[in-house]
């Protein structure tokens, strides 16, 4: 009745219906209880993606409230992550947006939300709050989480569990069994990997699924094809609602949708239950991965089958839509979603691995047509500054490399191929930060044969791999240290990133505004004397991190100018014309070579 534990002196267990009434015992309320309550922490730290917000508040034990956050949505793979140690690291956990999703984090625009910890993790256990990129293990921003926290507890933490209500943990694996078992179920789509343990089948499903869809896997209702009636299976998915990863044991009895008795149904719905036990959750790059073991031999002999390890057996497995009760609802009959050959896993073998997709490394095929490469040419004095990839039209799609969020503008064009000559000296100003205690704003430029970069994170034998041609040098015990690390300027989105629906980089950069952290701070200069061993191509690359640069074409005396001066090409063009042109200059007598069409042709 909207009462307060401050507006209550006890509580008893009372009896009323005795004459003179009975107290069968109580507690008193103290006067003055200092009862949990809401905590204030600062706001993000700002280190990249244009994190930032207001001051963030627990609201409980499992939530957060982050009022006014502002983030560009650029990096590939950011989600907010909690964890322990002195700063953010990669051992951290991921926590759903405040959609409850795990889809990589979307740009803000100084939007209020509301985020849960997954599982049983709460506000006691971390040391930390993160914007986080997984791909490339980067720390966008982060506050602390203070020891002395006296806050509420979250809505039905306090329920004790009883042998009826189970809880679940969700863990990130850390590791990989020695034997590895993987099969391809649907081709592209959905893996399976399996070990024995004990007296436990451990399976991990690897499916690219939206979060609105479940894969399931089991024994087919039939030896020798796919059958679903009869077939014992398990629906894992990402529940939403509970923010959480689930996998329920299912029987089919029809092909119906399940009515609490008969059809697709869980164990639980039609009296048994559920008899399995999920082990960990990941999404990433749209790839969903849920680990579940259960018994071998269970004690229903009606819903569950035994998993054999004395033979091969067939097994069955879909990708489907989830109904309004997260349960499975009908698949598509394509074959591109459901087995339609016979399947047999012989559950006892050992190293039995015949998966052929990496699902992990997919990329989605469809998307926007990307912008064609930009070309410097002539130029022997050039700027290097950072700034957003331009997402699924920009970095990836042009050099077919992953990124992370950020990239060089060389003359303020994003990763333009840059052509130089032999015997000449070129310039390049860097302004890509130099300040090492921030990896996020510290880029120093050199140039290299790797189409990569990141000459500081290599090994020693790796490094012998790689040629360096300008920007490092080594001290007196030899170690490698870059020597153009200028002040931090960086286009930055006004907004959110928008290249998703801008057709043109001209566009784009209108959406972008300059900014430099110190106005009064002073580039690097990079002084390049291009000798005649050097190869035809080579890279323009960041020293600290990897992907941010893209190609140098190294030509000879003169064909530069020749190109440039006979046909106008500065700062865009794509790079299929510049070579075709190029070929022309290089060989005037080419057209003397090639045949004369017949007349009236």
């Amino acid at each position: 009745m909207g009462k307060r534990i401050r507006d209550i002196r006890w509580l008893s267990v009372w009896c009323r219906r005795f004459t003179f009434q009975v107290d069968f015992g109580e507690i008193f309320i103290p006067p003055g209880l200092d009862v949990p309550k809401p905590r204030v922490l600062p706001e993000f730290k700002r280190l990249a993606h244009g994190l930032r917000s207001s001051n963030i508040s627990i609201l409980d034990a499992k939530t957060f409230y982050i009022p006014n956050l502002h983030y560009d949505g650029a990096g590939p793979d950011a989600y907010f992550w909690v964890g322990n140690g002195s700063e953010p690291n990669i051992m951290g956990t991921k926590v759903p947006n405040e959609l409850g999703s795990l889809d990589p984090l979307r740009g803000y625009q100084g939007e209020d939300i509301e985020i849960q910890l997954p599982g049983n993790l709460t506000v006691y256990d971390i040391d930390w709050l993160a914007v986080w990129c997984v791909e490339y293990r980067h720390n966008f921003g982060h506050v602390y989480i203070p020891k002395d926290l006296d806050v509420p507890p979250a809505l039905g933490q306090t329920k004790i569990a009883t042998t009826t209500t189970t809880s679940s943990v969700i863990t990130q694996p850390t590791s990989k069994p020695a034997n590895v078992n993987c099969k391809e179920l649907l081709r592209g789509k959905l893996n399976v990997m399996w070990e024995v343990m004990d007296d436990f089948i451990v399976i991990e499903l690897v499916g690219r699924i939206r979060e609105d869809q479940y894969m399931a896997f089991g024994i087919s209702g039939s030896h020798g094809h796919p059958q679903m009636i009869g077939a014992d299976v398990v629906v894992a998915f990402y529940d939403r609602r509970q923010r959480r990863f689930r996998a329920e044991d299912y029987y089919m009895s029809s092909l119906a949708q399940c009515d609490g008795k008969l059809g697709v149904c869980p164990d639980e719905r039609i009296g048994g239950k559920n008899d399995v036990e999920i082990l960990s959750g990941d999404r990433s790059h749209g790839v969903t991965k849920i680990k579940y073991r259960r018994l071998l031999q269970t004690n229903e002999a009606v819903n569950d089958r035994a998993y054999p390890l004395d033979r091969q057996i067939s097994v069955i497995a879909a990708i489907g839509p989830l109904n309004s009760r997260d349960e499975a609802n009908a698949h598509s009959h394509t074959g591109t979603e459901v087995t339609v050959d016979d399947v047999q896993i012989d559950f006892a073998s050992k190293n039995d691995h015949t998966c052929t997709d990496a699902l992990d490394s997919f990329r989605e095929e469809d998307g926007p047509e990307p912008w064609p490469s930009r070309t410097i040419l002539g130029e022997k004095t050039i700027t290097a500054r950072i700034g957003p990839t331009g997402g699924k039209r920009g970095y990836t799609p042009i050099t077919g490399h992953p990124s992370w969020g950020i990239a060089w503008y060389m003359n303020d064009l994003l990763i333009p191929e840059i052509y130089v000559e032999r015997g000449q000296t070129y310039t390049f100003i860097v302004e890509g930060g130099d300040e090492t205690t921030q990896p996020a704003k510290y880029h120093p430029l050199y140039i290299t044969s790797s189409h990569e970069g990141g000459y500081g994170q290599l090994t020693e034998a790796q490094k012998r791999r790689e040629t360096v041609y300008a920007g490092v040098e080594y001290d007196a015990d030899g170690y490698a240290y870059p020597t153009a690390a200028g002040r931090y300027c960086e286009w930055k989105h006004k907004t959110i990133d928008r290249s998703a629906e801008i057709a043109t980089f001209d566009e784009y950069k209108k959406t972008l505004q300059l900014s430099c952290d110190d106005p009064n701070g002073q580039p690097a200069y990079l002084n390049w004397t291009v000798v005649d061993e050097t190869p035809d191509l080579v890279y323009y690359q960041c020293f600290t991190h990897r992907n941010l640069g893209w190609k140098i074409h190294v030509v000879n005396a003169g064909e530069t100018s020749k190109i440039s001066g006979s046909h106008g090409l500065y700062g865009s063009v794509s790079s299929t014309v510049l070579y075709t042109l190029l070929l022309l200059a290089l060989v005037p007598g080419l057209f003397a070579l090639l045949p004369l069409p017949p007349r009236g042709f």
